[in-house]
């Protein structure tokens, strides 16, 4: 298992240097800079176009792609134009908003899934199989961001249930109860909206699943041997239809750190997600390729992630 993790490690690497160079070109192609619309008009021309020349924006994209790989090493991804400060300190102000607005969505997604999917597949067929069912289709159908401006509206100004932007309430001190039970309060709704659309596929699947697995021969044999009907769903089918769901909990991760983009920038939580989408408005290119060049390495580790678990927890595939 070491050595294939080693050398999925290793292949990382030429993944990682071609998505950073195809995300650079296909930043410097977007019109204009990050300097456009940044300047009071009325400065004289020379001096902005001195000042591109001093940031470098005047240099071909591959000898600026390179100043930036060379600065990324040592753990300097540059200077953001928009916010006058390191780029590295800036994700890392927004990276645990992200972080934590993940891991809640997913557990709520689980809590959710799991027992929705254990009883359609179970008591498939019936009125509450078909009400399940129904469920999932309409959040198959149900674009994420119709949902969450929906979800806002309803419970952020229509009942003013939960808070309709930022992450904290003002003026609280951090690592105190109240901020911590403040930063949840704030995290509840986006989760909530991203996790009912999310939770669907993975309901599905598990009813799949479930329903796959009754007809296999081991439970047709525990059956014949006399095991109970909830010994049988406990020991046999339930514990075999969970490997999957197990395996697939990295790209999980994963996507829900894709996923919150839409979602902080339709709620205004300060995370990597708004960051991101606000960078892409105002051209700040060095903050853009920083966080895709995150979103990338997340996405390689989730895969990895997920072939591990998948390795432990079903003894019969393991990683060579």
């Amino acid at each position: 298992m070491w050595k294939t993790i080693l050398r999925r490690l290793m292949i990382m690497i030429p993944q990682i240097i071609l998505l950073s160079v195809l995300v650079f070109i296909l930043a410097k192609s977007l019109p204009g800079d990050a300097l456009t619309g940044m300047l009071d008009p009325s400065v004289d021309p020379s001096m902005l176009a001195e000042q591109r020349e001093k940031l470098g924006l005047n240099n071909p994209w591959h000898i600026q792609y390179w100043d930036w790989v060379k600065r990324a090493v040592q753990g300097d991804f540059g200077q953001s134009f928009r916010f006058k400060m390191p780029v590295t300190d800036l994700i890392g102000q927004r990276i645990s908003n992200t972080i934590w607005l993940s891991l809640v969505t997913l557990v709520i997604t689980y809590l959710i899934a799991i027992p929705l999917g254990i009883i359609s597949g179970r008591y498939n067929d019936t009125w509450g199989d078909r009400i399940i069912t129904g469920y999932t289709y309409l959040g198959f159908a149900a674009p994420l961001f119709i949902f969450s401006l929906l979800m806002l509206w309803i419970f952020g100004f229509h009942f003013r249930a939960f808070p309709t932007e930022g992450s904290v309430t003002p003026g609280l001190v951090p690592g105190s109860f109240d901020y911590m039970a403040s930063k949840l309060y704030h995290l509840l709704l986006p989760a909530l909206s991203m996790a009912l659309i999310t939770t669907v596929s993975t309901v599905q699947y598990l009813r799949s699943e479930i329903i796959d697995t009754k007809q296999k021969d081991f439970v047709l044999l525990a059956r014949a041997k006399g095991a109970s009907e909830s010994r049988v769903y406990t020991h046999h089918i339930l514990r075999n239809s969970l490997l999957p769901i197990a395996a697939f909990f990295g790209y999980e991760i994963t996507g829900l750190i894709g996923g919150t983009v839409f979602i902080e920038y339709i709620f205004s939580y300060p995370g990597m997600g708004q960051l991101f989408l606000n960078s892409i408005l105002i051209r700040d290119f060095s903050v853009v390729t920083a966080l895709v060049l995150l979103y990338g390495i997340a996405s390689i580790l989730g895969s990895l992630i997920s072939d591990i678990i998948l390795g432990i927890v079903d003894p019969r595939i393991r990683i060579k």
